[in-house]
């Protein structure tokens, strides 16, 4: 199990007025981000440039993830006046590609599918924002993502997280075969979809090639490639620190594999800038 951060695992903290002001924004609008919620790395270099991952359906989850630092547990109903709130952030910081996502909420019949969709919709009617997506699986209801889809967002995401064989470890609640078809179904009506996963969890090379494989045969076409970065000491350890070269050799794959869009490095992830 690693213990110690190597060179490469280095990250500037940036303390700036952008930065206190979007925070500043969030709360105002009472508003959550994943960048917080999951304790992000790239959380004072995003904000600093007025970027953040808007999470929506509240800020507690309904999945143990062994690598998620989200708080679990009971969560409350559906909030209407959200969809307004995150396209007033939307317009407050005049942003030109926006980005949701939200907390699994397996709870609710649609998995929040219909607060997707009012989000979505919402900005897209009162923004020129570029609209990117990152939903949960919901539970492979197919009427669920419809939902969500018929919002006719730009840029369609649902991570993998993992290989297959770690996922009762690092996603004991949800199927890799699953998170595919989700993929798969996407694909059907948006031209761009894309993914992510973790690496440091003990995975093997040809395992991560297979995942790659996996996404190409349903025509997914943009993937990051993370290092998984133990977020509080409830979560899972860190089995290694992938090497740069590695990352870069990853990349190299996913472009010999035809990904149109590949960000594959230690800090990379989904929402990344």
């Amino acid at each position: 199990m690693a213990q110690r951060f190597p060179a490469w695992i280095k990250k500037r903290l940036i303390y700036s007025e952008t930065a206190c002001n979007l925070e500043r924004l969030i709360d105002a609008l009472a508003l959550n981000t994943v960048c917080k919620s999951a304790c992000c790395p790239n959380k004072s270099e995003c904000f600093s440039q007025k970027k953040a991952t808007f999470m929506i359906l509240g800020k507690i989850c309904t999945r143990s993830c062994g690598f998620c630092a989200v708080k679990k547990g009971r969560p409350l109903q559906p909030d209407k006046s959200e969809a307004e709130r995150v396209t007033n952030a939307v317009k407050a910081l005049g942003l030109n590609h926006a980005v949701i996502t939200s907390v699994t909420r397996d709870d609710l019949e649609d998995g929040g599918a219909r607060q997707f969709y009012d989000v979505a919709f919402k900005i897209k009617g009162e923004t020129q924002a570029r609209l990117e997506i990152l939903t949960p699986d919901f539970r492979g209801k197919k009427e669920a993502l419809d939902t969500v889809l018929d919002a006719h967002v730009d840029i369609f995401c649902h991570n993998l997280e993992t290989v297959p064989r770690l996922y009762s470890r690092v996603r004991p609640e949800a199927d890799y075969k699953r998170s595919l078809e989700v993929l798969k179904r996407a694909k059907k009506r948006i031209d761009t979809t894309k993914s992510g996963i973790m690496v440091g969890l003990g995975e093997r090379e040809d395992e991560v090639f297979n995942v790659m494989r996996d996404l190409r045969e349903i025509d997914c076409k943009s993937l990051t490639i993370g290092q998984y970065l133990r977020p509080t000491k409830r979560q899972l350890g860190v089995y290694e620190y992938v090497h740069p070269d590695l990352f870069n050799k990853y990349r190299m794959l996913a472009l010999s594999l035809g990904f149109k869009h590949i960000l594959s490095e230690p800090f990379a992830r989904t929402s990344y800038m």
